[in-house]
């Protein structure tokens, strides 16, 4: 993730509480940029935020998935889903998109470990970005137009589950590997505990079965889980071998790959 996107989220003392309901918005202020009030910002905790992401994924993929009731109204199902996929960019800040984008130039245009990570906090796009990019928005569009088309209320429902799996999945990183330099976004926003990771991950789950399974199947959202958890695990491995870390651009990353995933096991199920 951008850490140019983190500076309106300068850390200031803790004035908050601790509860749900304060590390929702803290997940919110991290990922999104939805309005999410007037209260004084706190200092980015992923221990905190990976217990709420689950429900700050739903909060931030409702409006987006409304548009896709556009096709009760006339709109083509690929339409709908290309104007839906536009809202989320827009709530996300764009940064699952950025993420994707710097992770395949930094991952794959250096040679060494120090010029991969120089290359990751460039903001500008190569090659490799760019299609990355362009095919992870494809495969959105695709993937939900392709069901909208059919039942804009299953296409809701398989990607606002799938939305909640990668994201959530995408954290085990920040478990599994150290930061990989000191000044990321990552790094500024501690260490997740396996115990949090854990929680966050098990309200995941329910809140995919939930969603997933009527739109979906259960061997769908079974399906979902174990391929976004190889996702995650290989993206790990390849991280790990290519630059010894990872970095926020990393973590963002893997939910778009996540993402994906599940996608494809939600509609092979289906």
């Amino acid at each position: 993730m951008d850490t140019a996107n983190r500076d309106a989220y300068a850390p200031e003392p803790a004035r908050g509480g601790l509860g749900l309901k304060d590390d929702l918005v803290m997940a919110l202020r991290f990922f999104s940029r939805l309005p999410t009030g007037d209260t004084p910002h706190e200092k980015p905790d992923l221990g905190r935020i990976a217990m709420a992401l689950p429900l700050a994924s739903v909060v931030m993929g409702v409006g987006p998935v409304l548009l896709l009731a556009g096709v009760w109204f006339g709109l083509p199902g690929y339409f709908a889903a290309a104007l839906s996929v536009a809202a989320l960019v827009l709530v996300g800040g764009g940064m699952m998109e950025d993420s994707l984008a710097d992770a395949a130039d930094g991952l794959f245009g250096g040679s060494t470990p120090e010029r991969r990570l120089e290359i990751l906090k460039d903001s500008r796009h190569g090659t490799y970005g760019v299609a990355a990019l362009c095919l992870f928005l494809m495969l959105r569009v695709a993937a939900i137009g392709s069901v909208a088309a059919l039942s804009p209320l299953a296409a809701a429902g398989i990607w606002l589950a799938a939305n909640i799996a990668g994201r959530s999945g995408a954290l085990w990183l920040a478990v599994a590997l150290p930061p990989a330099r000191s000044d990321g976004a990552s790094a500024s926003a501690g260490i997740l505990p396996a115990s949090r990771f854990s929680v966050g991950a098990a309200l995941a789950l329910l809140l995919v079965f939930v969603i997933g399974a009527p739109a979906s199947s259960l061997l769908g959202v079974v399906a979902a889980a174990l391929l976004v958890g190889l996702v995650v695990l290989g993206w790990t491995a390849i991280c790990k071998n290519l630059v010894g870390g990872q970095t926020g651009d990393l973590i963002g990353a893997a939910a778009g790959l996540g993402e994906i995933a599940a996608l494809t096991a939600l509609l092979v199920f289906a």
